[in-house]
């Protein structure tokens, strides 16, 4: 649920821009603080989880997205939604990746790390499968300040689910005894920690470029929805309901791509994996910005992003968690995250900004292509042997 409104809000860039006659850039630039908010957000609550508990830590994080959400319902001017949005994207890191994914690394395995991490990656990607439809549908209801409520409600009805949640901690004496200090020293001093680092950039460069620009996108570029078409058929009629259903079909596309990761990196060294990925994503974004952009190339792209699109993620995490072990992997991940944001940032600022300055998104996508292809490359010097712990 978390990740299903968090996926939604390209789909308001064109209603509130129109609203309040607005430049592109002005809600850009909150989703973009949004994102920047959620990856300082995610050491901090990586930490907190550790100290007080994963349940506190989330209950916190579903009241901070709630009061974010409520507030921007009522933002007429851009300086309130940039400022809100910093307690959404605060939010987010309570109740995303970075809790969560500690919670089920230490509740799995050694043997069933990879694919338990990508189970809970893939539910991050079912949430975005009706997240943006939903927005748009009740966008054709209500206000957009009347679905920012409603997200708000259906955010806090998630901590119903807490008290069944358990989180056990098989981690060995050792890492029990060694303090955080301690491991973010060893982490930062070893070169494969800061690989990983700029490595996770451009991922989050790519995916909230497209998340953010993507429906707006596709309704102002993409050719016409033909008459007689299966689209049409399926009730997709125009540009503003694909551009929509495209991240649907991401997100569908990536509950695959995510599980398929998650198996392979039970067997195949994950770096080799990751720098497979992001190979992919560079030539899947190269190739669709040099074809015509129509609803069938759409619909092709959405598919072959999508099965790349969080495959990065249990095998990032997995990666921390095989190398640093268990003890601190909520923070560790969150410090890794937080360059993911940075690059989340870079993404949806620059979209909405070239935009205006240009007309277009062809600039911003060309460095989201060569970034992707970076990423591919630091990859491969990372030592994927477990540190030693300190003594």
């Amino acid at each position: 649920m978390s990740f299903a409104i968090r996926a939604s809000f390209g789909v308001f860039q064109i209603p509130i821009a129109e609203e309040f006659g607005w430049l592109r850039a002005e809600f850009s630039l909150a989703i973009a603080i949004q994102n920047l908010a959620w990856g300082i957000g995610q050491p901090i609550f990586g930490a907190l989880a550790e100290k007080i508990g994963d349940r506190k830590a989330i209950i916190l994080g579903a009241l901070t997205y709630a009061a974010g959400l409520v507030l921007s319902s009522f933002a007429v001017t851009p300086e309130a939604h940039q400022l809100y949005e910093i307690l959404v994207g605060f939010g987010i890191a309570g109740t995303g990746f970075g809790v969560i994914l500690a919670v089920v690394g230490r509740a799995s395995s050694d043997e069933n790390r990879s694919m338990s991490l990508a189970i809970a990656t893939a539910a991050g990607s079912a949430g975005q499968v009706f997240g943006a439809p939903m927005a748009e549908y009740l966008l054709g209801i209500m206000s957009w300040q009347a679905v920012f409520v409603v997200f708000a409600v259906t955010i806090l009805a998630t901590l119903m689910v807490l008290p069944m949640m358990r989180a056990p901690e098989p981690v060995n004496r050792a890492e029990l005894e060694e303090s955080m200090g301690a491991i973010l020293k060893r982490a930062f001093r070893d070169p494969s920690y800061t690989l990983i680092f700029l490595g996770f950039f451009s991922c989050g460069y790519q995916l909230a470029f497209i998340t953010a620009h993507f429906p707006a996108f596709v309704t102002e570029l993409c050719g016409p929805i033909l008459p007689g078409g299966m689209l049409h058929g399926l009730g997709i009629t125009t540009t503003s309901a694909l551009g929509a259903v495209a991240v649907s079909l991401i997100g569908l596309a990536n509950i695959a791509g995510t599980l398929t990761a998650g198996y392979l990196g039970k067997r195949y060294s994950k770096k080799y994996l990751l720098a497979a990925i992001y190979t992919g994503r560079t030539i899947v974004a190269a190739a669709f910005i040099l074809m015509p952009i129509t609803p069938a190339s759409v619909l092709i792209f959405s598919v072959a992003m999508g099965s790349l699109w969080l495959a990065t993620v249990p095998l990032t995490s997995g990666l921390i968690a095989h190398i640093y072990g268990l003890r601190y992997m909520g923070t560790l991940y969150g410090i890794i995250f937080f360059s993911h944001q940075l690059g989340s940032f870079m993404g949806v600022w620059l979209g909405g900004r070239m935009y205006d300055i240009y007309g277009d998104y062809t600039m911003v996508w060309w460095i989201g292509v060569g970034i992707g292809a970076f990423s591919a490359i630091v990859h491969l010097p990372i030592r994927e042997d477990r540190a030693p712990v300190a003594a």
